[in-house]
């Protein structure tokens, strides 16, 4: 599989007032995040689970092989199973060009399985209830209760590690970070009905593996 080397990058950096959530801001509308930028590092100290809910250090699996990150809100939404859908397409080719893709979510780990059976997946998996991730990348964005409800009644279950539950989703990104945790290219719209196709996927794979 061969495309024009193609480099799309979506960067959003915007400052609203934003809501303090357990000490870090979060904005309470998509547009406003403030994303972690291409050049910039991954956080250390960023736990996430699997689906057995054992805890996974993010920046350990990253420096494993280059990655493609890919945060969607949750197997409940139909855009992220038609994301997940197209991204198994050619997740082969990813793999076969030195990539390994790691998917996040707010799902708890017992929801993960359902999404892995749904898309058969071959590729990594991770739970994000806790919206450390989320956080740490500048994704995470609060709900009102409105639109919490709205979610909740199409399937959305969050479930914390401590027992409790939060009102945030992340804004749907896509990343592509070097084994030392150099974010080398992101694609982040806070349009969630918005995602980048797997033809500009993997023509930004073939860029940046070509460097």
């Amino acid at each position: 599989m061969k495309t024009n080397n193609i480099f799309y990058s979506i960067c959003i950096f915007l400052i609203s007032i934003t809501l303090e959530v357990n000490g870090q801001q979060v904005p309470q509308q998509a547009s406003d995040i403030s994303p972690l930028l291409i050049g910039e590092s991954v956080p250390k100290e960023i736990i996430l689970r699997d689906v057995e809910g054992n805890e996974v250090n993010l920046l350990k699996e990253i420096k494993k092989k280059p990655s493609i990150l890919v945060f969607y809100r949750g197997g409940w939404c139909p855009y992220c199973n038609r994301q997940l859908s197209g991204l198994g397409e050619v997740s082969d080719y990813l793999v076969s060009i030195g990539y390994q893709i790691i998917a996040i979510s707010p799902d708890a780990p017992d929801d993960l399985s359902m999404t892995y059976d749904k898309h058969m997946m071959n590729y990594q998996l991770f739970s994000d209830s806790d919206m450390l991730a989320s956080k740490a990348f500048g994704l995470a964005y609060t709900l009102d209760d409105k639109s919490f409800n709205k979610f909740s009644n199409l399937g959305m279950d969050i479930v914390m590690t401590d027992g409790g539950t939060h009102q945030m989703l992340p804004v749907p990104a896509v990343f592509f970070i070097r084994q030392n945790g150099e974010i080398t290219f992101e694609y982040i719209n806070p349009n969630f009905k918005k995602r980048i196709s797997p033809s500009l996927l993997v023509g930004a794979a073939e860029s940046l593996s070509s460097e």
